[in-house]
């Protein structure tokens, strides 16, 4: 399946260590000629780390989409019923915002964008990297992993000894995940061994 011209929710977690992992990714569905529209958490927006600075992974985000990023709720709340998404990522997602959607809790753009398309019966794509998928969150990945319409990029044990309870999406499947999601598919395998 083509994505080009298909519609896509890009929403982008505070998880500032798999930026570098996922922005080629966004530059490969460009490349690929989809309309990507690109969505940040508060986070994302205001929070400067080690791996950068908040402005500077804005800016790197709105010159590859050619996008203003979506950043408050009444600016992500249309993507349901007035400008509707084929498909919604978010990669990274965080435990934080995993445990949140897996709990119907909606407080921030990037969930708002999700739930809003899952309303409309449009694929969810999760691309993971948290710490505590196999601790007290694996609960709610497993909620996910059982939820209509969302799917996951495949994903695996980035560091099994040192961090036993760390998952991460191998984020260069993202674009063949949406395309299976968007045929209703969840790509497979989903859990797969970890690739250095």
């Amino acid at each position: 399946m083509s994505l080009e011209g298909k519609r896509i929710g890009f929403g982008v977690t505070g998880s500032h260590c798999t930026y570098d992992q996922v922005f080629p990714q966004l530059e490969r569905l460009m490349e690929q000629k989809a309309e990507v529209v690109p969505i940040v958490t508060y986070t994302v927006r205001n929070t400067s780390t080690k791996f950068g600075k908040a402005e500077d992974h804005i800016e790197k985000i709105e010159s590859i989409t050619g996008k203003r990023v979506i950043s408050t709720m009444q600016e992500a709340e249309p993507l349901g019923p007035a400008a509707p998404l084929d498909c919604m990522v978010i990669a990274p997602l965080t435990g934080n915002s995993l445990s949140k959607l897996a709990n119907a809790l909606t407080d921030s753009p990037v969930l708002m964008a999700a739930k809003a398309t899952m309303r409309n019966q449009s694929p969810v794509v999760l691309g993971i990297s948290t710490n505590d998928a196999l601790g007290l969150n694996g609960v709610n990945l497993m909620r996910l992993m059982a939820s209509k319409y969302i799917y996951f990029i495949p994903y695996g044990q980035d560091d099994p000894y040192q961090k036993p309870n760390s998952l991460v999406a191998k984020m260069d499947l993202l674009s063949d995940t949406i395309e299976a999601a968007l045929e209703h598919k969840q790509l497979q395998p989903v859990i797969i061994p970890h690739m250095d």
